[in-house]
């Protein structure tokens, strides 16, 4: 008997306002940061608790791997071009693609991967 997993949906919370200027002690936007990919919607390319850099001033393209805000929740998606239209695509085809409206909700493009843990040579980059 084949079952499909649930989505498995985590809260995103906006950090609290910075009342210091003191230098190094946030993140810019425009710094690349780190996720941890959780469940199976991306395998076999992207495997649970791989972790992901993402590049939020990267150029999202047909093909790029994207971290979007849509429907209120974050999604870790590849982005795909059908003529004129964008949808997000899950590499597992348990999951079905999302159409989205414009590009303004990719937060930033995927950079590299590597497996959680110590460093290892199991590293891969997508370039941007």
């Amino acid at each position: 008997m084949e079952s499909k997993r649930k989505a498995i949906n985590i809260p995103v919370v906006s950090a609290p306002a910075r009342t210091d200027e003191s230098p190094g002690g946030s993140c810019s936007e425009a710094e690349a940061f780190a996720l941890m990919v959780l469940g199976d919607s991306m395998e076999p390319e992207f495997m649970d608790r791989e972790i992901i850099i993402v590049e939020p001033e990267g150029l999202a393209r047909d093909g790029s791997y994207v971290v979007a805000f849509q429907n209120e929740e974050y999604t870790f998606r590849q982005l795909i071009k059908h003529d004129a239209a964008w949808s997000l695509h899950a590499l597992n085809p348990a999951y079905p693609d999302q159409p989205i409206e414009s590009l303004d909700g990719i937060r930033g493009v995927v950079i590299m991967k590597k497996k959680s843990g110590r460093p290892s040579k199991s590293e891969k980059k997508y370039y941007v």
